[in-house]
């Protein structure tokens, strides 16, 4: 087929002239010459079902073109569009294949794949044998797949494949960081077709309480009765399209399509072909901003809502949110109305409201599950670093999405890929529930299917899982018997799915696993142990905090798994869970339960607590008593408790420590003994003295002047005792302790104790400083010259003192008396 044909095979019909056609020769030459492009086409433009077409035409390339689309319901479309226009039918010269269902043959040319394919391909084999081109369409919306895609493609084109042909497409992207990753690649432009649209916002902001369905209900009756032609209705999923369509009341000659990617391919259709009379009025998703066309429409209602993927802590997987649009999302439905003649946009917010939306959705590898990408990477044998990126993931979300494969037995201590590893990346789920399949085989189809979807039940069900699996087992029943919500048709699809993948798990007819046990595979990590004595909060065996509502009927169970929480980083409020029994978590774990022997300081109790404890993970199911716990391990122990109860220093204690900084403050080498030096030092000199300590009271009542002074060495301690002796010898060769803590080294003593003593006492050539007491052990003067004492200030004491204490001597020339602590002898 020549470039002409290609020109006259378009989405509209033959021989109608799209806008991609004029930028066809140079997208091209730029293939032929550079082997990658980025081409920026507007919605409408043509690209998706003519440039694939033309790349073929055109002789590029003797290899298959395989163009990925975000979406299987695109890819479908694109596909089916593609054959038409070549009087075929898919599987012929245009196939596609996505999840669930493909349709090629030996001679197809152009193959139309959703983004998740091509990895698979890739890992499978990485020089793509017998691929030409890869074509990714829609790159705008920067999937994660789409952007790890590119990366490989670009790795593969560097040491593999130099003649395979690279384009990106995109309706709004900023090309040039995408060219730039590209290898500088020519950037080619098509300009679009569009008829003006003429927008309409709401008068006044919507109240708070309303629901989203009513209010698009009411918006799309007000566009029927103001416009003509058909309606096209963005809404963010399945459920409001429902809720909405069971709202409408319009004309009779308006046929309601809902359209979203779950639903049957000829009801697709259906909604995507042109009416056959009256008008048509199409409920859809996101699906059809961008590379889907829907015929005949020239009206836009917007609800402006978009249902994106998002890690959510709460499950440990991504799921799929609700968010407001952002301003490019919103002006490319407002062009669907304006594909085909001058069209209306009716926008679910104000004028005002609209400065509050953010330019452009976020990359999807920003805010996404990275546990899916870590396990690709390792199974390529790369890290984040090694591969171009346009968006390189979050280092630490990255790192806990290892922990998690670690976890699960994909990856070794290395991060290096297991053998396990190679068996879940083969699986199209969460490595969680790929683990959870391949271990279980058939019998998991219905855990991994309810565990990657949103809850069928209402909220304020309660939180047991079991009533889940009960409602997916028998739907009809469940209803008949429970007084809970559900969505039968969320319920239905779940069926069905699980039917299709229990055909694709690995026979395992040698085990039977529990549904606990199903959950517990998956979230080995979200065990969760009631803690004692408290209100329902577990600890979960990943070191986590859950609580649960008191009234829920499984708040006092022992032990559960936590499979869905609202992801609260501080504590995590419990939305779905199991109870699971201690045998069943031996039996599945008995490789990582294991003894630990600690001794702990209690706060709470104030004492060394020795136990011996069972420990999954981060919970313990066994606690007891460590009976024989040794004297080392208590002592480590009440050091902790040393430093949460702080040092207790007797007068010895204190005095020691006195001289010591005196003698360094001196300028000599010795240990230093400050509070905060001690403490940081503690396990150095306390440990080795600190034996059969377990309590606050033995602490207070323990003495560290031995401890301290065994920090000093003999020529240490000997120069301390000369320069800072720790007593002075009275007359009465009694030992009286210095006090070094005052601005003077000081001593206490009775006064007659000091009888005869003519020199003032002395520390070298340093006085002390003397307070002398009374025979009552009052201080009667304090002085630093007791010569001058004796001659001036005794004569007053004396007179005094005689009359208090008459039985004690008090002789007028005290350094004629000798020195006494006993009272004067009675006469005879």
């Amino acid at each position: 087929m020549t470039l002409d044909a290609t020109r006259a095979l378009t989405d509209n019909g033959p021989m109608m002239h799209l806008p991609i056609h004029n930028a066809l020769e140079p997208l091209l030459k730029a293939l032929k010459s550079h082997n990658r492009a980025v081409l920026q086409a507007p919605p409408g433009a043509g690209k998706t079902t003519v440039v694939p077409l033309a790349i073929r035409d055109a002789g590029l390339t003797d290899g298959r073109i395989l163009m990925l689309e975000p979406r299987r319901l695109a890819a479908r479309a694109a596909a089916e569009r593609m054959a038409q226009t070549l009087g075929e039918k898919p599987g012929d010269t245009v196939g596609y294949r996505v999840r669930g269902e493909s349709k090629v043959s030996k001679n197809t040319r152009i193959e139309v794949v959703t983004e998740g394919i091509l990895t698979r391909m890739i890992q499978s084999d990485p020089e793509l044998s017998g691929i030409g081109a890869v074509i990714f369409d829609e790159f705008h919306e920067r999937s994660l797949n789409a952007d790890f895609g590119l990366a490989l493609c670009l790795e593969i084109c560097d040491a593999l494949r130099d003649d395979l042909l690279l384009l990106a497409m995109s309706a709004t992207l900023d090309a040039e960081p995408v060219a730039k990753l590209m290898g500088d690649a020519p950037v080619i432009t098509s300009e679009g077709r569009a008829f003006p649209v003429t927008t309409r916002w709401l008068e006044k902001p919507l109240p708070k309480n309303t629901h989203l369905e009513e209010a698009t209900a009411q918006l799309i009756a007000q566009a029927v009765k103001e416009t003509e032609g058909g309606v096209l209705v963005f809404l963010p999923g399945e459920g409001e399209i429902r809720r909405t369509q069971a709202l409408l009341k319009l004309p009779a000659d308006c046929t309601i399509h809902p359209l979203y990617g779950s639903m049957p391919f000829k009801d697709q259709q259906a909604a995507i072909r042109p009416a056959a009379q009256g008008r048509k009025v199409v409920l859809v998703t996101s699906i059809a901003e961008t590379s889907l066309t829907i015929q005949d429409v020239r009206v836009v209602v917007d609800a402006g809502r978009a249902r994106r993927a998002r890690f959510d802590p709460g499950s440990g997987m991504s799921r799929l949110v609700t968010e407001r649009v952002t301003r490019a999302e919103a002006t490319q439905r407002q062009g669907r109305a304006g594909r085909v003649a001058e069209g209306t946009c009716y926008r679910l917010w104000t004028k005002g409201e609209e400065g509050a939306l953010l330019p452009y959705p976020p990359a999807e590898i920003e805010a996404a599950d990275l546990t899916g990408l870590a396990l690709e990477l390792a199974l390529w044998g790369a890290s984040p670093t090694d591969l171009a990126f346009l968006t390189h993931p979050n280092a630490g979300s990255f790192a806990e999405a290892q922990t998690v494969l670690r976890m699960l037995g994909a990856l070794d201590s290395d991060n290096r890929i297991t053998a396990h590893g190679k068996a879940i990346a083969k699986v199209p789920l969460h490595p969680r529930l790929a683990h959870m399949l391949i271990l279980a085989g058939p019998q998991a189809a219905q855990m991994a299917t309810l565990l990657a979807a949103r809850d069928p039940l209402s909220r304020g069900a309660p939180t047991d899982l079991s009533l889940r699996l009960e409602a997916l087992s028998d739907v009809r029943a469940f209803t008949e018997r429970r007084p809970y919500g559900v969505n039968r048709t969320a319920l239905h699809a779940l069926r069905d799915e699980a039917k299709r993948l229990a055909k694709t798990a690995p026979n395992q007819q040698h085990t039977t696993h529990s549904a606990a046990e199903l959950a517990a595979l998956a979230y080995p990590d979200r065990i969760g142990l009631h803690r004692k004595g408290d209100a329902p909060r577990f600890v979960l065996s990943g070191g986590k905090g859950a609580v649960m509502d008191d009234s829920d009927p499984m708040a006092n169970t022992r032990l559960i798994v936590v499979t869905d929480t609202d992801g609260n980083p501080r504590e995590a409020r419990i939305r779905q869970a199991i109870q699971i029994s201690e045998a069943q978590i031996r039996d599945l774990f008995p490789d990582q339960i294991s003894w630990q022997d600690h001794c702990a300081w209690s706060k709470r109790d104030r004492r060394v607590i020795a136990r011996r404890q069972e420990f999954f993970g981060a919970i313990a199911l066994d606690d007891r008593i460590w009976q024989d716990a040794p004297e080392e391990s208590i002592a480590l122990a009440m050091l902790d408790g040393v430093r949460d109860l702080g040092l207790v220093f007797s007068p010895a204690a204190k005095r020691f420590v006195a001289r010591v900084e005196l003698i360094r403050a001196s300028g000599h080498t010795l240990p230093e003994m400050t509070e905060d030096a001690l403490l940081a030092g503690i396990e150095d000199w306390l440990l080795p003295h600190i034996g059969g300590v377990k309590t606050a009271e033995h602490w207070k009542k323990f003495d560290i002047l031995d401890a301290l002074r065994a920090q000093l060495d003999w020529n240490q301690m000997s120069l301390l005792d000369r320069l800072a002796p720790a007593h002075f010898t009275t007359p009465l060769d009694r030992k009286i302790p210095i006090d070094y803590a005052g601005e003077h080294p000081e001593i206490t003593l009775r006064l007659q104790e000091l009888f005869g003593q003519t020199t003032h006492p002395m520390i070298g050539n340093t006085p002390l400083r003397v307070t002398l007491l009374s025979p009552g052990q009052k201080p009667v003067q304090t002085t630093m010259n007791i010569p001058g004492f004796w001659a001036s200030s005794y004569a007053d004491v004396r007179k005094d003192m005689r009359g208090r204490y008459p039985k004690h001597p008090w002789p007028e020339d005290p350094t004629q008396a000798d020195p006494t602590l006993r009272a004067k002898r009675r006469a005879r």
